[in-house]
């Protein structure tokens, strides 16, 4: 069954605040941040979601490097924060990482954020985080928000084993092919997806993963228009055709493969399968691999390579304890001698 949730998050407010450590003041004689850079969690949405120790950082620092330096700008400016800023996306990366590192070795404070969440998940930052631990410089994390764990939870998939994707390639092709390879993860599968692109993403997971498989979108988290879509990705999918436009920014969470899936494997090796849907039903080799896949629970992909390496290895009809079947030309003939 197809199930919607929405609606306006409601006003909330952190109750528990750490020592000398409030919203709206810091004292004078609090000591400075040591020199370092600081990963700074900011909001996904709503802005009541900051903690008060990214907000300490973010005013002692003496500078914060920013994916976007404007949408950063309306952050500082709601909380009265007058840090300077300096952009750090992925088109100037390489450069500026170096040049931060040689601020941070010099003795200052630079707090790095992107435009929301953590910085470095599907966000600009790995680079600069891994040539200031190189460098020996301190590295602190300042948690907070994430996407990422936020439509986690809320999903009503297990969470207790789960695999971050972050972005699908945009290619249909590419993105097929790294699909393919997750459909038999038994963990949940967590990716990120752009509005416009959401669409073709569950059409190639129905295809990769099959209709049945649990999946749930989570759209403008945080937000007013917050919204959950839980189904079938087929249910789902059909739903999102149906929107005259999909907006915001949207999280998707898919459920792992059943783990009774492998038990219910047939005893058969595939080659055998495949022997007899070629060979009894007459089906083409092309034909018959897709049934084959279907049955076994496997991906196109995976069932092509288990095909193709049982071929090559002269079982691809059997000839082997696997199938008992021997195909002319293909078998495990002995090689012929040397004439002398």
């Amino acid at each position: 069954m197809l199930r919607l949730s929405f609606g306006r998050t409601p006003n909330c407010y952190t109750a528990l605040a750490l020592p000398n450590s409030r919203d709206d003041e810091f004292p004078n004689d609090l000591p400075p941040l040591a020199p370092g850079l600081y990963i700074v969690a900011t909001p996904i949405g709503n802005l009541e979601d900051i903690t008060l120790r990214a907000l300490r950082v973010l005013r002692q620092a003496n500078l914060i490097a920013c994916e976007d330096t404007r949408h950063t700008q309306k952050l500082l400016n709601h909380f009265d924060i007058k840090t300077p800023t300096q952009s750090y996306h992925q088109h100037n990366e390489a450069a500026r990482a170096q040049e931060l590192v040689k601020r941070i070795a010099s003795g200052e404070r630079v707090a790095l954020v992107s435009d929301a969440g953590m910085p470095g998940i599907s966000d600009p930052g790995e680079r600069l985080i891994r040539v200031a631990i190189e460098r020996g410089l301190n590295v602190v994390a300042i948690p907070g928000a994430s996407a990422l764990v936020t439509a986690l939870v809320a999903s009503g998939l297990p969470a207790d084993k789960f695999r971050f994707i972050g972005f699908l390639p945009a290619r249909s092709g590419e993105r097929r092919s790294v699909l393919e390879s997750l459909a038999s993860f038994t963990e949940t599968l967590v990716f990120y997806e752009a509005p416009h692109r959401i669409s073709d993403m569950l059409h190639d997971l129905e295809t990769t993963f099959g209709p049945d498989r649990r999946v749930v979108i989570a759209r403008e988290l945080t937000k007013m228009h917050e919204e959950f879509l839980r189904g079938n990705v087929s249910e789902v999918s059909a739903e999102l055709t149906r929107r005259a436009a999909n907006k915001g920014e949207i999280t998707v969470i898919v459920a792992g493969k059943p783990e009774t899936q492998e038990t219910q494997r047939p005893e058969r090796s595939l080659a055998q399968r495949m022997h007899q849907l070629m060979t009894t039903e007459s089906l083409a080799e092309k034909n018959a691999l897709k049934q084959a896949a279907r049955e076994f629970g496997l991906s196109k992909s995976e069932a092509y390579r288990e095909w193709q390496r049982g071929k090559k290895q002269g079982t691809g009809y059997g000839g082997n304890k696997r199938t008992g079947y021997r195909e002319q030309g293909i078998g495990n003939r002995e090689p012929k001698k040397k004439e002398m």
